[in-house]
């Protein structure tokens, strides 16, 4: 069986409904957690075949997700999927991780195959990033240094037809197992919003292997809002400067160990 959750910020029952209207139909589905941190409740939601949750206040995002994580976790179920509400999935994408994960138990979280509205790759499969690799990919002085930064930094040369591991997936479309989930007690509640998603990924990957899984095509908006917000600008350095922190600047090597064995597999 499979849980779902999607956190909720003045988002519109409409943009929901595309979400969730395509994964009625798949069996597995046990329940789908509707978690706002919206400043007012909205009752349409509770007309929508999910358990709402209100929360009342804006907790951030890997908190929201883990009041469904535990949830989860209580009721016994086996995997656990994080969505972005900016996702368009299927059944079938669903049914297809389902199948991988149930012949790789050594896999404890998978993600799909990610694109933009345009059908256009999304390239969410990363190395572990340095300080300077957050701050090169946002301040680099030419696009010909961005981009062949980004190409080694963002696996491009991978081939997106097979599987294959990457030590960073992206937290829009996150496939679990809740039994790896409760070993790692789900998201580091001190990121508010940004690096949540890099942090799991590492909590993880010290109980399991993560891995890229070549599905039918997800559908990801991606807005980049942290490009475009100064206010959402700021709360990405915040959780930057918590991750660099806590798993170390300069010195992490366990960083270099993990990347280096990422670009081997891909003879880079």
């Amino acid at each position: 069986m499979i849980t779902i959750s999607i956190v909720l910020y003045n988002h519109s029952v409409e943009e929901i409904k595309l979400l969730i209207s395509p994964l009625q139909s798949c069996g597995a589905i046990w329940n789908i957690y509707l978690v706002d941190n919206s400043p007012a409740a909205n009752p349409d939601f509770e007309k929508l075949p999910v358990v709402y949750m209100f929360t009342g206040k804006n907790l951030g995002y890997g908190s929201a997700h883990n009041i469904a994580i535990r949830e989860s976790i209580k009721e016994g179920i086996k995997y656990h999927l994080v969505l972005n509400p900016d996702i368009r999935t299927t059944e079938n994408v669903i049914e297809q991780l389902v199948d991988f994960m149930d012949t790789h138990e050594e896999v404890g979280l998978c993600m799909p195959n990610i694109v933009y509205p345009n059908m256009e790759r999304q390239h969410l499969c990363k190395l572990l990033p340095a300080p300077t690799d957050l701050i090169f990919r946002r301040f680099f002085p030419t696009q010909d240094l961005k981009k062949k930064h980004d190409a080694k930094f963002e696996l491009q040369i991978a081939d997106y037809h097979n599987v294959f591991y990457a030590p960073s997936l992206s937290g829009c479309f996150m496939f679990m197992r809740t039994e790896i989930l409760q070993k790692v007690n789900g998201f580091d509640e001190r990121f508010f919003m940004y690096c949540e998603d890099l942090d799991l990924c590492r909590r993880i990957n010290a109980f399991s292997e993560l891995r890229y899984v070549p599905t039918e095509p997800v559908i990801h908006q991606y807005n980049k809002e942290s490009y475009r917000k100064v206010k959402l600008l700021g709360s990405h350095i915040c959780s930057a400067i918590k991750y660099f922190n806590k798993w170390g600047w300069i010195f992490d090597k366990e960083r270099k160990i993990i990347n280096r064995k990422t670009l081997k597999q891909l003879n880079l």
